[in-house]
């Protein structure tokens, strides 16, 4: 070590520094510096890899696996079958589903039955673009009953696709789990209490089937307890990301009985503040509880024709069916009569289970992190490691690397996106992982510049203190407004504080200052780490910025450890301080390099080619009365395909109310031999009030995937409305047109709609829409290349014909 010199005179301290020489201004000085940063960064090495791996799926059993067990090999079988082509809710394709779905069911003994019914969207009558929406649908439904029931438990999965993809994980993986689970779950004995397998139909369309079972079947008439199962991409840990309100004993039952329990309260928290929906959503309508639960890494194919089962990894299928049986069985031997706790719990993963305590410790436990980091504060400055304006200014200055790194991370994936346009349109990129380290060499090059730039003249044990009281500050923030993540800085600024409290507090020549920084950091690393590494697909690499600031937070909590990479802070004069500083800099300069060598390669590897197309959105829409037709695209910087047939912007909600308000690329088309759908009065009745009923039929002259129909608000103003015989809420629209309805999976014999409105026009004007899917058959459509793909959007490929009626 150099020798000792006066301390600098930055920030002032309120006390006498004792003579402490600016070389040991931080938390521990070990004599062996390199020796001590080596052997931390091992343990803390270990730690996280340690995390890391209990992340990872279990290894698929196969079919011949034992007959009380789940099998990712039998239940992959009934994947091949689901997912052979897309099956979208009323196609001949999804009967076949379903009839297979019924005969596996049937097959085991269980009391089969399909819910045939017309069902509104879950949770409103108007959520649509186009107006209400409501569906024919299709449910299967089987029980297994109880020895001595308390309750019901609800196995639920879609079975339907969307138009533009097989579905072979959404959600073929969550329909085959729960066959493969129901199988197991007859061959042993049978549980205390009924549980009940619901394969929805219409989920992609407007979550109708759920909203149907959960509102009028007889099973649902009591509530119960619901396990949902989805899949938003091909591999990947299963999370249980959503729950019911008041959850502790729900987690509990998911934390002790769940073979791979991954989840954590923050996802719950984030969920339930996003405008996302699953069938969950319908049961929760119905103050149902439960848990929702899916995979969702390789979210590039989501929603596309590389949808296929050939696309699914198995173990995520194997770690679905694996938990869904194990809480299944818990759920069926346990009293189902009180399952709310009157608390959310607060929980996460960690190696061998679940963290997880009263949601009521959270406020707490996040002010005596506070209070543990102030006390770390005066021990500081007593012992003459820092004095109040340094850590004042280690205070402000941790701020610096909070804020540059989310900014950063952003506009290095706007700089992507720049050269590589195609990633605008998917949830992540194809081959996500170089993008995902450049993020967070990124971050530690951020980190670390700060660090370097910021040590010698603030002190290390300065920034510390500093870095975990912005900890403890957020915890306290989140606490009060988002108490499921406040976990997330609380307990790693808990353990910072103590940590640091202990390493001043003990010999500083021996290696406990050392082993007890280290421990404390090896806490951050558990809760943050696997944070990060499931915020990339969570939320895509559109929103690497949130994965970068978790990641600085994580560094913030191991600057003690971090600072072992470096010289001692201070006590170098001449040619010893160069030396120093430019120590320093190396961890920053290596960051930065692999930042940018990660994206370069990100960029190399990650290509668009037949196997990984560019994704493309295009539709055709044309007007059976007027005979013009477009081309729309919802691609905000068209592909070159896409710019093949469109060419500026043009808003279409009046022409095609169906498509919703807005404006879309769009394009000249040639007109298509195409019927528009059909309009026929039943019947016409006026009161002496001057009410007008309306008793209409709307029938597709094809096989259309959806209907609409819409009220010209300059000829009437709708009062009441009925369709297929159920009472629609009337929601006045802005715009021309101040009705709508959205009916999908139409019947054949069309759909029944009954207006009583108030004319002020002499006609009527109702503007008539069906939609169907694939466009190659029409004039002027040009197939894509090999390296252009389909995005993944309920309205790619359609097909839509529309005419106005005045009656």
């Amino acid at each position: 070590m150099g020798a000792p010199t006066t301390p600098a005179t930055t920030g002032t301290p309120s006390r006498p520094t004792r003579g402490v020489p600016p070389a040991d201004r931080a938390l521990t000085r070990p004599r062996r510096r390199l020796l001590a940063a080596a052997a931390a960064l091992v343990a803390l090495a270990a730690v996280g890899t340690g995390s890391l791996l209990d992340l990872r799926t279990p290894a698929p059993k196969p079919a011949n696996a034992p007959a009380g067990e789940f099998s990712a090999g039998r239940a992959f079988e009934d994947v091949q079958v689901i997912a052979a082509r897309t099956h979208v809710a009323g196609s001949p394709a999804n009967d076949q589903v379903r009839a297979h779905i019924e005969q596996r069911l049937r097959g085991l003994g269980l009391e089969t039955e399909v819910q045939d019914t017309v069902a509104p969207e879950a949770g409103q009558l108007s959520g649509a673009a186009g107006g209400a929406t409501m569906a024919r649908v299709r449910n299967v439904v089987a029980r297994l009953p109880g020895t001595a029931s308390t309750g019901r438990i609800f196995l639920v999965a879609h079975y339907d696709s969307v138009q533009t993809g097989p579905g072979g994980n959404d959600d073929a993986a969550g329909t085959s789990a729960i066959l493969e689970v129901a199988r197991a779950l007859t061959t042993g004995p049978r549980p205390r209490n009924d549980i009940v397998f619901v394969l929805t139909d219409a989920e992609e369309a407007c979550l109708c089937g759920a909203s149907a079972f959960a509102a009028s079947h007889p099973l649902a008439a009591d509530g119960g307890v619901v396990l949902n199962l989805e899949a938003r991409g091909s591999t990947g840990p299963v999370i249980m990301f959503e729950t019911s309100t008041n959850n502790a004993k729900l987690v509990d039952v998911f934390g002790r009985a769940a073979p791979h329990p991954v989840g954590t309260s923050f996802a719950v928290e984030i969920y339930r503040a996003l405008p996302n929906d699953t069938d969950f959503t319908a049961f929760l309508d119905q103050k149902f509880v439960g848990l929702n639960s899916a995979y969702i890494d390789g979210g590039a194919i989501y929603h596309t024709p590389l949808d296929t089962p050939a696309a699914m990894d198995r173990g995520s299928l194997q770690q679905h069916g694996d938990n869904a049986l194990g809480v299944a069985r818990e759920f069926g031997a346990v009293d189902l009569t009180d399952l709310r706790s009157g608390h959310d719990a607060t929980y996460f993963p960690v190696p061998g289970g679940l963290v997880r305590y009263p949601g009521w410790l959270t406020l707490p436990l996040a002010l005596l992190a506070v209070a543990a980091v102030v006390a770390l504060g005066w021990l500081t400055r007593r012992q003459g490691r820092a004095g109040t304006g340094r850590l004042a200014a280690g205070f402000g200055l941790a701020l610096v690397p909070i804020v540059a790194a989310p900014v950063a991370a952003q506009l290095l994936w706007l700089a992507i996106t720049t050269i590589r346009p195609g990633y605008a349109e998917l949830l992540d990129p194809y081959r996500p992982v170089w993008y995902r380290l450049a993020v967070l060499a990124l971050a530690a090059a951020i980190l670390f510049t700060w660090y370097a730039l910021t040590r010698r003249r603030i002190g290390p044990a300065a920034l510390a203190v500093g870095g975990l009281a912005w900890l403890a500050l957020l915890g306290v923030l989140l606490a009060v407004a988002v108490p499921g993540g406040a976990y997330l800085t609380t307990l790693p600024a808990l353990a910072g504080a103590l940590g640091g409290l202990v390493a001043l507090r003990t010999r500083q020549t021996g290696p406990w200052p050392v082993v007890a920084v280290t421990a404390a950091a090896a806490v951050g690393v558990l809760i943050l780490l696997p944070t990060v590494v499931l915020l990339f697909p969570a939320l895509g690499m559109g929103m690497g910025g949130v994965a970068a600031l978790v990641a600085v937070l994580l560094g913030l909590t191991a600057l003690p450890v971090v600072d072992l990479l470096h010289p001692q802070a201070g006590g170098q004069r001449g040619l010893l301080a160069l030396r120093a500083r430019r120590l320093g800099v190396l961890p920053a300069g290596a960051a930065a390099v692999a930042a940018l060598v990660l994206a370069g390669v990100g960029l190399a590897v990650d290509r668009f080619d037949a196997a990984h197309p560019a994704p493309t959105h295009l539709m055709y829409a044309m007007d059976a009365g007027t005979g013009q037709a477009r081309w729309l695209s919802h691609e905000s910087d068209p592909q070159p395909w896409t710019a093949g047939y469109v060419d500026g912007m043009a808003d279409v909600g009046d022409d095609f109310p169906g498509l919703g308000d807005g404006e879309l690329r769009a394009g000249p088309a040639q007109t298509a031999n195409l019927p528009a759908p059909k309009l026929d009065v039943l019947g016409d009745t006026t009161t002496a009030g001057g009410e007008r009923t309306l008793r209409l039929r709307l029938t597709p002259q094809r096989v259309a995937r959806l209907a609409t129909l819409h009220v010209d608000t300059s000829t009437a103003t709708v009062l009441r409305a009925e369709v297929a015989g159920r009472s629609v809420p009337v929601e006045p629209r802005e715009g021309k047109w101040g009705f709508g309805l959205v009916f999908h999976a139409p019947p054949a014999e069309g759909i029944e709609v009954t207006l009583t409105v108030r004319p002020t026009a002499a006609q009527v004007a109702l503007r008539a829409m069906d939609a169907s899917d694939g466009l190659e058959a029409l004039p002027g459509f040009r197939a894509r290349p090999p390296a252009v793909g389909v995005v993944g959007s309920h309205s790619s490929e359609m097909l839509a014909v529309a005419r106005t009626y005045p009656i």
